[in-house]
């Protein structure tokens, strides 16, 4: 199977006919050029599809969106109407809650969009039980390479993990995975050639600035919302002080905030809260924050193979491979059997946790280790956390991913795994 043949067999398909089946408005949301028109025009070719890039149709859609719609939605029967970059329209969602009200008939409308266009408030919760948001991201590692979909946070979450219902992890050497975090999961843009490529993702930032920043709010400093982006690609996998990036950036703190929600809006940014035990003050509560495609964030930041070269800046891979675990268990989450939620963790006293997937009263705790060894040194966190720390109380699974080759037990229910185990078959 070529590569392009695998991207139409996303993941989320499942999911996606789900909820066609099941709501009278699909909204499938996620960053520009990740792949969402294809996803549904492919899926749903039975149907009629309009696009609002078009500046005659999205005229036409302002100046009289019901009447639109009406005409539109004519002779389509059972099939959807599907709206690409709904967000371009300001009275899109209106009309649309005021259609559903009266028609209770599932798959109406399948929208796609850089961001959602249902946030305010009224509209949100006349569409509650009548619309499902879906989003889809950049390629996971599975869907590159044609494999399954990762179940390893189900596998964590029981109370025996066994490291045999895990098929042999791809032996991957550390440039391999260089190779992986530099080409990014955007399917056209990463299979160009390394400077095609990133000159490719900074021209997408431009677009998202000038664009879908603009469709959710109006930038009055372009150049410093770009400085920003690029602050934030430097600090990918960091906890976030704003008042330090406001300084760097010029602008006001409560802007810095925006912004940040903004990007977080658009699937640039992925925010990991931090996970409070309830315990008292000792524990950090600044989020962290991932740049959700490494690809872009190598782009940003001028990186090439080169860069993490023993004479150079090898230690430059740690927080771009931890970003790259975060975003391989974000794609993963939605379609494990249980809902779960990623947190990070760190206390006064410099204890961390990289990644804290909270399942209820179980967690699985995830340090990510840029080296093909590991030791006991390097569970200490993760053993104080549940035997000692806020954890106690709860059942806690801990790993270490690694860019080594092995599956190994630790005792206590920690392992250390290969990083490629996260795209490995899981029985459960």
């Amino acid at each position: 199977m070529t590569e392009t043949e695998a991207y139409l067999q996303r993941h989320l398909v499942v999911e996606l006919e789900e909820a066609v089946a099941s709501a009278r408005v699909v909204n499938l949301i996620g960053p520009r050029q990740v792949g969402k028109t294809t996803l549904v025009r492919d899926l749903f070719g039975h149907g009629r599809f309009i696009t609002l890039d078009d500046v005659a149709v999205l005229s036409a859609m302002e100046a009289d969106p019901e009447g639109q719609l009406a005409s539109l939605m004519q002779d389509l029967g059972q099939a959807p109407l599907i709206i690409d970059e709904a967000q371009r329209s300001k009275k899109l969602a209106l009309a649309i809650k005021m259609i559903v009200d009266t028609d209770r008939r599932k798959g109406q409308f399948v929208l796609t969009g850089s961001s959602n266009i249902f946030t305010t408030t009224d509209v949100a919760d006349s569409l509650a039980g009548r619309m499902r948001t879906l989003k889809l991201w950049p390629l996971s590692v599975a869907e590159i390479k044609s494999g399954p979909v990762s179940q390893l946070v189900d596998w964590a979450m029981q109370k025996n993990p066994n490291l045999g219902q895990i098929s042999d992890p791809e032996p991957l050497a550390r440039s391999d995975y260089i190779n992986l975090i530099l080409a990014g999961g955007f399917p056209e843009t990463r299979k160009l050639p390394l400077r095609s490529r990133q000159r490719g993702y900074r021209d997408y930032i431009d677009a998202v600035v000038e664009r879908d920043v603009a469709d959710i709010t109006p930038v009055r400093k372009p150049d410093a919302l770009r400085i920003l982006i690029d602050q934030m690609a430097a600090r990918s996998a960091q906890e976030t002080n704003t008042s330090e990036l406001a300084k760097l950036t010029k602008l006001q703190r409560v802007t810095v905030d925006q912004y940040l929600d903004i990007l977080v809006r658009l699937s640039m940014l992925t925010k990991l809260g931090a996970w409070t035990s309830g315990e008292g003050k000792r524990e950090i509560k600044q989020p962290k924050y991932h740049f959700v495609d490494s690809g872009i964030a190598c782009a940003l930041r001028r990186f090439t193979d080169a860069t993490f070269a023993i004479d150079n800046t090898p230690q430059a891979l740690g927080g771009l491979l931890e970003s790259f675990v975060a975003g391989e268990l974000q794609r993963a989450l939605p379609l494990q059997d249980s809902d779960y939620r990623l947190y990070h963790w760190r206390s006064s006293e410099q204890r961390e946790i990289d990644i804290l997937i909270d399942g209820g009263n179980h967690l699985v705790n995830v340090e990510v280790k840029s080296s093909a060894s590991v030791n006991h040194d390097d569970f200490k966190h993760l053993k104080w956390f549940s035997k000692e720390g806020p954890g106690r109380t709860k059942v806690c699974t801990g790993i270490v991913f690694y860019l080594g080759q092995k599956k190994l037990s630790f005792g206590g229910g920690n392992y250390a795994l290969p990083v490629s185990t996260l795209w490995s078959r899981v029985t459960l």
